[in-house]
């Protein structure tokens, strides 16, 4: 129960600075840089690290890699989609569904060098 009560008080601790700079900062593109904090990383990390130890939240932090380059397709894919369409809502589910997929697709990648290299060797 602890656990969960330190991850909904850091996300939404994360996400209430992240709407705040939103609305009161005169520089907007501060609002799009805190929209990115990785909050939900940062906090698995921690409890990992806390429940298990450095090693699985080692493992956790380089999991997150993939989200992260995710995360890059997802910005590019809303960004590009809003130009194209003006459809917010669209555009956020069509960046939301390509950050699942190139997640995916690059950890599934990465994987299938690493077996291929450890063939060969």
């Amino acid at each position: 129960m602890l656990d969960l009560f330190v991850r909904f008080l850091l996300g939404g601790t994360a996400v209430m600075v992240s709407y705040l700079v939103t609305v009161l900062s005169p520089w907007k593109i501060l609002a799009g840089i805190f929209a990115a904090f990785p909050a939900v990383m940062l906090t698995a990390v921690l409890m990992m690290g806390l429940a298990s130890g450095s090693v699985k939240a080692a493992k956790i932090a380089k999991g997150s890699v993939f989200g992260m380059i995710g995360g890059v397709v997802c910005v590019i894919t809303v960004f590009l989609s809003l130009q194209l369409s003006h459809q917010w809502l669209f555009s956020i589910l069509l960046g939301l569904v390509l950050w699942l997929v190139s997640s995916i697709a690059i950890s599934a990648f990465k994987e299938k060098l690493l077996n291929r290299s450890a063939a060969r060797a």
